[in-house]
């Protein structure tokens, strides 16, 4: 921890660490409780699986949303205002879902949810970068390690609370929603307390984004950053349901596989952001992703006896978006605010792209497999397939940083 060493421990420097812990802790929890939620959702509102996947592709367009702006937020109003909006937003989502009598307005709510952790997971970055600026792998890592033990317990006080009674009702998924996401005020005390840094780069030596977009590198770095995310996230979304209703597991065991996979998930940016430093950040990318993919399939192909698998496959997938963003304000330290907000961005437009695949494939896989005699054979062969393309991504994030590699070695830039 020798960056944590040689930095001056100010209060500010402490407000600004519990801001960006803080938020990503929040940021965990506002993510994953949705996997114990989803099945309760989907049998009150009588929703099909194709509609589940419109409801996250649907999501992850309000997420889309708010990175498209965040960066320009944070130059016109600053990277505070900025914190407190999206705090804000997704403190208030919650009483949406709450509220939320349908499909059409609990697709609403979620979209505002999504609106806020899209400003927030830009802001954070923003100001990781600017603050983690030795050792950037492991800082970055140690970050993202507070969204993996939120994420860690989030399932399993989100299948709690769903059972928990309050004035003789029942929380259920729309009460759960709306405590967990009243938290996220929390986190506004450090950051409206702590003098955010600025932007310690002037214009002139910032790359504008119509230079940016026609650097081939950055196209590979959102490409995979895609791949990685659409995998890592959709098991928040699925892992649960794959559970129950292909292996007959109850709300209870399946979550708390599900926290399994956020337990090693969590470690694996506790204990993995140094050897990201140390081998190099897109020789890691290619080894963690492909081991993701692997456990992920392998899961799938052995059954039940292998559903420990899923959880391993945390190991390698959690260190692939810290790692990418700590490339990200190494190459384009002067443009990182570029950098960063275009990656996000399109990687939102290749996660709505995945939540909608993942859905089609599972609906298409039950619909051609399933018969009026065996329905519920064709639904597990629909999860099956939709889960084995959450592997595939994996895979593909690592092809795609081996192609990365490939090309920073040809120019000798290898980070």
């Amino acid at each position: 921890m020798s960056n944590l060493t040689k930095t001056k421990w100010t209060k500010n420097y402490i407000l600004l660490l519990a801001a960006v812990f803080g938020g990503f802790l929040i940021f965990g929890f506002s993510e994953n409780i949705k996997g114990p939620a989803l099945p309760r959702m989907q049998a009150d509102l009588h929703l099909d699986e194709m509609q589940i996947g419109l409801l996250l592709a649907f999501n992850s367009l309000g997420y889309l949303l708010a990175c498209s702006f965040a960066g320009w937020l944070d130059r016109r109003i600053g990277i505070k205002p900025t914190l407190m909006l999206s705090f804000g937003s997704m403190a208030l989502s919650g009483i949406f879902i709450y509220l939320a009598a349908n499909y059409t307005s609990l697709s609403a709510a979620y979209f505002l949810l999504y609106v806020g952790n899209g400003l927030l997971e830009i802001a954070l970055a923003l100001l990781a970068a600017r603050i983690f600026v030795k050792n950037t792998g492991m800082m970055m890592n140690l970050a993202h390690f507070f969204y993996g033990f939120s994420s860690l317990f989030a399932p399993l006080i989100a299948a709690s609370l769903m059972g928990v009674t309050m004035f003789d009702h029942i929380l259920g998924w729309r009460g759960m929603y709306a405590i967990m996401l009243a938290i996220s005020v929390l986190p506004m005390l450090p950051a409206l307390l702590a003098n955010m840094p600025a932007d310690s780069h002037d214009e002139e030596s910032r790359i504008p984004l119509s230079a940016y977009i026609k650097d081939p590198i950055a196209w590979l770095i959102v490409m995979l950053l895609s791949f990685g995310v659409i995998s890592e996230l959709a098991v928040g979304g699925w892992l649960v349901n794959y559970l129950e209703k292909v292996y007959s597991w109850s709300t209870e065991a399946a979550s708390s596989m599900l926290s399994a996979f956020f337990f090693c998930f969590m470690l694996a940016r506790l204990l993995l952001g140094a050897v990201t430093d140390k081998i190099g950040y897109t020789l890691s990318l290619i080894l963690f992703a492909v081991s993701s993919g692997i456990c992920t399939i392998a899961a799938i192909v052995i059954g039940e006896s292998g559903a420990f698998l899923f959880a391993l496959a945390g190991i390698g997938i959690a260190p692939i978006y810290p790692t990418v963003m700590a490339l990200l304000a190494k190459r384009y330290a002067a443009s990182s605010a570029t950098a960063i907000t275009f990656t996000v961005t399109m990687m939102g437009i290749w996660s709505v792209v995945g939540n909608l695949l993942i859905g089609f494939i599972t609906n298409l896989a039950k619909q051609l497999a399933g018969s009026n005699d065996d329905a519920h054979a064709g639904l597990v062969l629909g999860l099956q397939a939709g889960y084995l393309f959450i592997g595939l991504c994996a895979i593909l994030c690592s092809v795609t940083a081996f192609l990365l590699f490939i090309k920073l070695k040809r120019r000798n830039e290898l980070i």
